[in-house]
């Protein structure tokens, strides 16, 4: 079994330990449109009240996005997205007690967040979106993730696909740390996130997750998010049919406990409280294998 390599995470208030029990990462989605009505939160005082309640379930990071990426989606505005973010992070500014991380791919959505609380940025585009994000990012000392997406998430899933996909995600991702290592931002802040349902199609998004020691070698920590994603109800659902959004929760724990056993430092979830157990079990059983 894959052995996980320990990372200390600088953040500008904290340091992270990863590699010792898998962080979980709790989903906040400010947004009317998520793939996942029970993950849409755009009301401002339901979504805080969410994130307190995300984080009394166990999740170590709170997540935060005000721009749908589901497959179609179309993006908006910088206006509109801070519009969406900044009632939330002014609300929870001091008051919550685990890290922020903003779902963004824009620098002037970002800045608005590390003015008010965010320590990590999540770039689902791996910078390819916003040249000044990377330096936006060093400036302040955050951390970032960097995600792998073939396209964009209007048309990701119109393909092509790539023919080999772990080469394609090894490609990408060494494009974007380059960018980040450019731009001044030290690898110890940098995370990659192989991008589970961005540009794959279904069997590849299972390859991932049973190929992902093989990303480990980049050298970064892997955050990892399979939470209640298509190519779970497409496998679940059989014969043409795709399971329900709403009744994945038990995919999502198998496909959880893969990408912890296969290398996963923090992985991204809806069900906050249901994949802490999950991964509590997973960490056990990697404890196990170490002997410790």
């Amino acid at each position: 079994m894959f052995t996980r390599r320990r990372y200390s995470l600088p953040l500008p208030s904290r340091t992270l330990r990863l590699g010792e029990r898998t962080l979980i990462m709790g989903i906040l989605n400010v947004t009317p449109d998520s793939f996942y009505t029970g993950g849409r939160f755009p009301d401002a005082p339901l979504a805080i009240e969410r994130a307190f309640e995300l984080e009394k379930g166990g999740a170590d990071i709170l997540d935060i996005g005000g721009e749908s990426t589901r497959p179609g989606a179309d993006p908006i505005g910088e206006d509109e997205e801070i519009g969406r973010i900044l009632p939330v992070l002014e609300g929870l500014h001091g008051k919550l007690r685990i890290p922020i991380s903003l779902d963004t791919q824009k620098a002037a959505v970002a800045e608005v967040g590390l003015r008010n609380g965010v320590r990590i940025i999540n770039d689902v585009s791996g910078l390819r979106t916003d040249p000044l994000l990377a330096q936006l990012v060093k400036s302040r000392g955050a951390a970032l993730i960097l995600m792998h997406m073939r396209g964009a998430p209007r048309s990701m899933h119109e393909g092509p696909f790539a023919h080999d996909v772990i080469r394609d995600i090894v490609q990408g991702l060494r494009a974007s740390v380059a960018t980040a290592r450019r731009a001044g931002i030290s690898k110890s802040k940098l995370l990659l996130d192989p991008g589970i349902g961005f540009g794959k199609n279904y069997k590849q998004n299972f390859q991932v997750l049973a190929r992902l020691p093989e990303l480990a070698r980049l050298g970064c920590p892997l955050v990892v998010g399979p939470s209640r994603k298509a190519f779970i109800g497409w496998a679940l659902g059989g014969k043409g049919q795709v399971w329900p959004v709403e009744k994945r929760e038990w995919g999502t724990a198998a496909a959880i406990t893969t990408a912890i056993l296969n290398g996963a430092h923090i992985v991204r979830v809806h069900d906050v409280n249901e994949m802490r157990q999950v991964a509590q079990i997973a960490d056990s059983i990697l404890s196990a294998v170490r002997g410790a």
